[in-house]
């Protein structure tokens, strides 16, 4: 028979025993979720290193540390400011819930909830998670901080408020943005309150009306009033500006119902808001919120309705729709006037031309160099020639094809390149080996004239093959390119492993990397912040990477150009330069905007200012980068010069022969003429009528339809020499005859200016597609008249565009194997 004594203790150990497995699996849990919040911040960690010593490599720190310190004060501020501000209205509502305490139960067999302690218990963590969401909100507003405090004046004032541009895009986004969070604070902690306030019985429902406790009431109307005093700010000092942004009348910007309707119903609702404040307040104060406060909020509401509602729809219906353009012509001359100068419209030099003149042999030898740089290549078209002739392993790619001039072998020459960029994708094992560590880079160009063909109709290439041969006097002698439009990924150099570098016959030749690009990997720790930013274990792993290895990264030219400069807009095409000592470098063209321009023509983003304000070089082999500023009168560029001191350097600093090859910018110049064909009307009337509304004429490339916009190298109208300009036509809407056509023009001391060329109305000149027309009109009576086997041909099956290639004739499956090939060139004049 056991003993009872030992009957206890086993009961004791037992117990001890169940209870310790909840304890061993809560303390397991809790190792587990510590080690997971460990990679977490160890992760961010890394991609916070891995971009310090990016930033670092290429000299642009302080681009770094001021957002970091910037994004990081602001999640303070707004953290802080949050929590501080619920924290405290949730403790200042529970200061009476010792004496009442809250019980709650639902059923008998239910046992009772302390609402009092549960309340306690939420506020901290409820006000924590608030502060770090509204910092988490407010710290992305970093750059409109820094352009609010280091702004630079326009020196142009708005024709309403006369306040400086300045204030619209600097200052007036960072207001509405601190208006909306405070309001969004005070209004957020009304609904804390409100069923916190309820569940205390300080609120009495029934009878009505409905009742609030003094202390309740007090603090509950300081919130309401508070709220009325910011929507008061809100709409003296916001919503009023904000008319210039309006869209409700025929135009963007004030209409005359705005000003004479919309902006005295604001101001009488911001005086109201006013008195709703200090209603409230009163009606705290005597103890009868309810009452008060409903005829605060209700006056408030009617009138907002009726003034900023019903009072603008009776003026435009009664006042303004009967004779809307005697009404709105000061307002549309105002939005005119706005709309170019914000986009740069209004320096825009106008030439009359008639359009009568025959062309004449002394025509032709005045124009030499125009008539040797007629274009016969398009760039879609040659894309796919340069890819069948020049790639040469799979594994190369042509991305795009340039327009650029270059003086080679003494004369002045428009040529096109296309840079040959690795592809990894295109790798025939792609293996870490192969993608990160031996394949690292592209080679060279090809690059040739826009007016030679050879005898096949194949394209003349005066740089070609790998390595790149030349048969002229520009030569290419670092072609590595390490930085592209297709280099995506990480890759290592200087490690164990060779660097393929191009091939040679049936062998491969190998190089090793000679730049100071990237990213050193120093020590074991470095190499494990990489392995997690990159998430690839192999670079902690792999034996043929070493402490003098270095990691290049952010290789894409756009993305690079982008994480470098984050707060400029970067266009589409950067393009590619080769310098007078041999190197291959990328152009990228940067862009300052804006939404906040008042009265001007936005975007379908909203963005209604753009400035090509800089030129980003970045050293193809070694990733450098330099940014000029190309505007330095722009009060953009000038406000971030003034944020990150010694980032931008003087255009005048150039290298002569990078500057040299700088053009105007592509995406901006499309904007600009798309707008043209209505803002070159400077006359209320005739805009508004739409009656001389132009179109930019369309070809078809690459079986798209796309605006006509062309390089030429040609002597302008009135200019002592031919030079690289960029064209866009204009043909009246609806119509083929030509109107007008703009320039860009891209050398020297005239690089940026623009001029339009406007031919007679009492005149007819032919447009591009009448002149393509007439072309294959001719085209098909001469085909008609040949037998098939002379060069008879159905002229549908030849190619539109600038350049014409036709099948037909020997050589059809070269042509297949070679991609397409120029047969005939034919010409109009008109």
């Amino acid at each position: 028979m056991p003993q009872r004594g030992s009957f206890l203790r086993r009961r004791r150990h037992a117990g001890f025993q169940e209870d310790s497995v909840p304890r061993r699996r809560a303390g397991l849990l809790l190792v587990i979720a510590a080690f997971a919040a460990v990679l977490f911040l160890f992760s961010v960690l890394s991609g916070f290193l891995a971009d310090w010593w990016w930033f670092k490599e290429i000299g642009y720190q302080v681009v770094f540390t001021r957002e970091l310190v910037t994004r990081t004060l602001l999640f303070l501020a707004a953290g802080g400011l949050t929590f501080g501000v619920l924290y405290g209205n949730l403790r200042l509502a529970q200061r009476g819930l010792v004496p009442n305490r809250i019980v709650l139960q639902l059923d008998k067999s239910v046992p009772p909830f302390n609402v009092t302690a549960a309340m306690r218990r939420f506020s901290l963590p409820a006000s924590l998670a608030g502060g770090l969401l509204a910092g988490l909100a407010v710290a992305p507003a970093w750059s409109v901080v820094l352009r609010m405090i280091y702004q630079t004046p326009f020196g142009i004032t708005d024709p309403v408020f006369s306040r400086d541009i300045g204030f619209y895009v600097f200052t007036l986004p960072g207001l509405a943005g601190l208006l909306g969070f405070l309001a969004g604070l005070v209004s957020i902690s009304l609904l804390l309150l409100l069923p916190l306030y309820g569940l205390r019985g300080d609120i009495i429902l029934s009878p009505r009306p409905v009742r609030f406790e003094p202390s309740a009431g007090m603090h509950l109307g300081i919130l309401v009033a508070v709220l009325f005093l910011l929507t008061a700010v809100r709409l003296w000092f916001v919503d009023a500006p904000n008319l210039l942004y309006s869209t409700t009348g025929p135009l963007v910007g004030a209409s005359y119902t705005d000003l004479y309707a919309r902006l005295p119903a604001i101001r009488v609702t911001a005086v109201l808001a006013l008195v709703a404040a200090a209603i409230v307040l009163i009606g705290a104060m005597r103890r009868d919120l309810s009452r008060w406060g409903l005829w605060a909020v209700g006056g408030y509401v009617a009138v907002a309705l009726l003034g900023r509602g019903l009072f603008p729809l009776v003026i435009q219906k009664l006042v303004v729709a009967p004779t809307e353009l005697t009404r709105e012509t000061p307002y549309l001359k105002d939005h005119i006037a706005a709309t170019r100068a914000a986009w740069g419209l209004d320096s825009v030099g106008i030439r009359e031309l008639n359009g009568e003149a025959d062309l004449t042999l002394a025509d032709i030898r005045a124009n030499s160099a125009t008539i040797e740089n007629v274009r016969l290549w398009d760039r879609d078209p040659l894309l796919q020639t340069f890819g069948q002739l020049q790639e040469i392993r799979t594994y190369y790619d042509f991305v795009s094809v340039d327009d650029d001039r270059y003086w080679i072998d003494g004369k002045y020459r428009q040529v096109l390149l296309s840079p040959r960029e690795l592809n990894p994708a295109s790798l025939p094992t792609r293996t870490f080996i192969n993608e990160h560590l031996t394949f690292t880079h592209g080679m060279g160009l090809t690059l040739g004239p826009v007016n030679q063909v050879t005898a096949e109709g194949l394209p003349v290439l005066f740089i070609r093959d790998l390595p790149p041969v030349s048969d002229v006097s520009l030569k290419v002698t670092r072609p590595q390119i390490y930085y592209g439009e297709i280099a995506n990924d990480f890759v290592f150099v200087g490690t164990k492993q060779r660097e393929f570098d191009h091939p040679s016959g049936e062998a491969n030749v190998y190089a090793s990397y000679e730049g100071s690009g990237g990213v050193k990997v120093a020590n074991l720790l470095r190499r494990l912040v990489l392995a997690v930013r990159f998430g690839s274990s192999n670079i902690l792993l792999s034996q043929d990477i070493t402490n003098d290895s270095r990691v290049l990264y952010y290789r894409n030219i756009v993305e690079r150009a982008g994480r470098a400069l984050p707060f400029l807009r970067f266009d589409r095409d950067p393009y590619m330069v080769a310098t007078t000592d041999g190197r291959l470098v990328w152009i990228a063209d940067a862009y300052t905007t804006s939404d906040g321009y008042p009265y001007a023509q936005p975007l379908d983003d909203g963005t209604n200012y753009m400035r090509n304000s800089v030129k980003l070089v970045i050293d193809a082999y070694d990733g450098s980068l330099t940014a000029y500023a190309s505007a330095p009168d722009d009060p953009m560029i000038r406000t971030w010069a003034r944020v990150f001191p010694g980032i931008f350097q003087p255009i005048d600093s150039m290298p002569a022969d990078l500057r040299s090859h700088i053009r105007y910018p592509d995406d901006l110049y499309r904007v600009q003429t798309t707008l043209y064909t209505s803002y070159h009307m400077e006359a209320p009337e005739d805009f508004y009528h739409r009656e001389d509304q132009w179109q930019i004429p369309t070809v078809t490339e690459a079986r798209a339809t796309v605006p006509f916009m062309r390089h030429i190298v040609m002597r302008l109208p009135d200019e002592p020499k031919a030079e690289f300009i960029y064209m866009v036509p204009f043909t009246p809407r609806g119509k083929d005859n030509l109107a007008a056509w703009m320039v860009a023009r891209n050398d020297g001391d005239a690089y940026g200016k623009l001029r339009v060329y406007r031919l007679s109305r009492q005149s007819l000149v032919f447009g591009p597609q009448q002149i393509e027309n007439r072309i294959h009109t001719v085209a098909a009576l001469r085909a008609a008249a040949l037998p098939p086997g002379r060069g008879g041909q159905d002229p549908r099956a030849q190619a539109r565009g600038g350049s014409v290639p036709e099948p037909g004739g020997d050589g059809g499956d070269a042509r297949r194997r070679t991609g397409p090939a120029v047969r005939r060139v034919r010409g109009g004049k008109e």
